[in-house]
């Protein structure tokens, strides 16, 4: 497995020097019934920035739903996700947009390339920095099954979250083994207002990725700002027998 470090909503792999954050939903605050505006813009750009700022990366890869609607693309969209990227600009690293399902809009508002899924390259160990053969890592929205194969699939698009202790936190999924041989990192939703579905109970046919093949081997990964770590738990299949 190619080593990578879980931040806020994001999975930073150091070997390519790429950070991947995934359902943006750009656009998702329009779209919510409020009068008071919901802040999404700031708050997507200021997150980004910081880990921009912590892990110093080559590059950006926008994991897919990168916009919420899927019928327009507003100005004020045009206007946040410019944000986004011009912030990538500012820090030295290039931002790389794979599409989801939701983006049927994007060319519209992106005059880059839209990739269904990108490919990394890299050195591998595991998520504590272990060493290892060069290793590929495939990104993709993970709506579908990719085009390509690879020793590590990064995917988005279920928004996974896990209850703990009364307390709802977004995780990263992590799969050792567990698509065409290959590991899978499911990160959450990087807009916190994109609804995240919750872990705990869930079994492989409750995800809508076919990604996910077996639910019980999904390692939940949560990350405490306060120690800035990621936070391991034993796999789905056996925590459900400890809450």
């Amino acid at each position: 497995m190619s080593e990578f470090v879980v931040g806020d909503r994001a999975v930073f792999l150091p070997a390519s020097g790429t950070l991947v954050v995934a359902d943006l939903h750009v656009g998702r605050d329009e779209a919510s019934d409020v009068e008071v505006p919901l802040g999404e813009r700031a708050d997507l750009r200021d997150r980004l920035a910081a880990s921009l700022d912590r892990f110093s990366p080559a590059e950006v890869v926008f994991a897919g739903d990168v916009l919420h609607s899927f019928g327009r693309a507003s100005a004020a969209t045009e206007t946040s996700l410019n944000g986004l990227t011009a912030a990538c600009r500012d820090r030295g690293a290039r931002p790389v947009l794979v599409a989801g399902n939701h983006d049927t809009m994007l060319s519209s508002v992106w005059d880059g390339p839209v990739h269904d899924e990108y490919r990394l390259v890299g050195k591998p160990g595991d998520d504590s920095g272990g060493g290892g053969e060069e290793s590929e890592v495939l990104v993709c929205h993970g709506h579908e099954d990719p085009d390509g194969v690879a020793d590590c699939y990064v995917v988005g698009h279920d928004h996974p979250t896990i209850t703990i202790e009364g307390r709802r936190r977004p995780c990263v999924l992590y799969g050792p083994g567990t698509y065409r041989s290959g590991d899978v990192l499911m990160l959450p939703a990087f807009n916190r207002l994109a609804p995240g579905v919750e872990v705990n109970g869930m079994r492989t046919r409750d995800f809508q990725s076919p990604l996910v093949t077996d639910a019980d081997a999904l390692r939940p990964l949560v990350y405490d700002d306060a120690a800035d770590e990621a936070l391991r738990f034993p796999p789905l299949g056996k925590l459900r027998r400890l809450l």
